[in-house]
């Protein structure tokens, strides 16, 4: 809350007078009332209340002072219509469903595991699995919940090493100007964290050959667990076993580092029911329908999007959620009966 804020929403100092009726003057003591019980709650100062109900604070702040020369009712309506706007828009979002989170998923729990592995040992793991199974979900938890692990989404634009090692540096607050000691500077900073360190670089797909070729790196002089997790070239890099002359010196190095991998395409049925228990949906139809989603593509994060806009069908329509509910989302998303 600003400094200011609690002095400028005192009490309004005076009552309107001149031309306004009483039907007018209650409405601006209403008005008022609820604008300073907004303003409080949110930690609203004069100008941003202005802002957000497009009155010039010229006129708001004599308006809601009592001081003002012009049309009450004019203002008082104004303010009125941002004041129910903004009302709609919390119930609004209050009434949105917000899903169960996290779900240990038979999925999210193999994960976890591997992860903690190349943390422990500390070794390479290699994460392939398809989208919307819970990859990046089950990574996220993982930091969220364990000392010095870190998680950095790969893109196009990270591909080289340098570029890739300017990312590590931003999760991991490593401040390094001169770019030779960039990799040294990480190293020390996963170092300072003991050899129970692990990196995760999500969308691996995405590095080259010589950015994973640093991570080596900091797999062997520093005793960081890395865990690469992407889509299936990623597997095809680093995920089969050496057993035939295709793979080159770099690779091979890469390959017998590596401890655990986990191919994995699609979400499988006990994904699916610990998904479904934890929107608390028992219903059978219901159920089936999410079973069959989960088997489109986009698995279980289709699903969990199927839900959300269910739910909000059904609240819209004051009814408890049903099949009815979740195949009428699902034709809104996909344009398709669901069977």
């Amino acid at each position: 809350m600003s400094n200011d804020t609690q002095p400028n929403w005192q009490p309004p100092r005076s009552t309107p007078g001149g031309q306004i009726s009483a039907e007018q003057l209650d409405e601006w003591r209403k008005t008022t009332a609820d604008l300073r019980e907004l303003a409080i709650a949110e930690g609203l100062t004069r100008s941003e209340a202005s802002r957000r109900a497009d009155v010039p604070l010229g006129t708001l702040s004599p308006w809601y002072d009592g001081t003002y020369n012009g049309v009450y009712a004019n203002v008082t309506e104004r303010v009125r219509k941002w004041l129910n706007a903004y009302a709609e828009a919390k119930a609004a979002q209050l009434s949105l469903p917000t899903g169960p989170g996290f779900i240990q998923t038979p999925t999210a729990k193999r994960l976890t595991e591997a992860l903690l592995y190349a943390q422990t040992m500390p070794e390479f793991t290699v994460a392939t699995m398809g989208a919307g199974v819970g990859k990046t979900m089950t990574a996220r938890n993982y930091v969220a919940t364990r000392p010095h692990a870190y998680l950095v989404t790969m893109r196009p634009s990270t591909a080289a090493r340098h570029a890739m090692l300017q990312e590590l540096a931003l999760s991991l607050d490593v401040f390094e100007r001169n770019p030779a000691r960039l990799d040294r500077a990480i190293g020390a900073k996963l170092k300072r964290n003991g050899r129970h360190t692990l990196l995760i670089l999500d969308e691996a797909q995405n590095l080259s050959d010589e950015a994973v070729n640093q991570l080596r790196y900091l797999n062997d002089e520093f005793g960081c667990g890395i865990a690469l997790l992407g889509n299936e070239a990623v597997y095809r890099r680093f995920g089969t076993m050496l057993h035939d002359d295709r793979h080159d010196d770099a690779s091979a190095q890469i390959q017998r580092r590596i401890g655990l991998r986990i191919l994995q395409r699609q979400a499988i049925a006990g994904d699916v029911d610990a998904f479904l228990d934890g929107w608390s949906i028992d219903d059978p139809e219901c159920r089936r329908l999410g079973h069959a989603i989960a088997r489109k593509p986009g698995a279980i994060g289709q699903l969990d999007k199927v839900l959300r806009l269910a739910h909000m069908i059904a609240v819209g329509a004051d009814e408890r959620l049903s099949a009815i509910h979740i195949r009428k989302a699902w034709s809104n998303r996909s344009g398709e009966e669901l069977r």
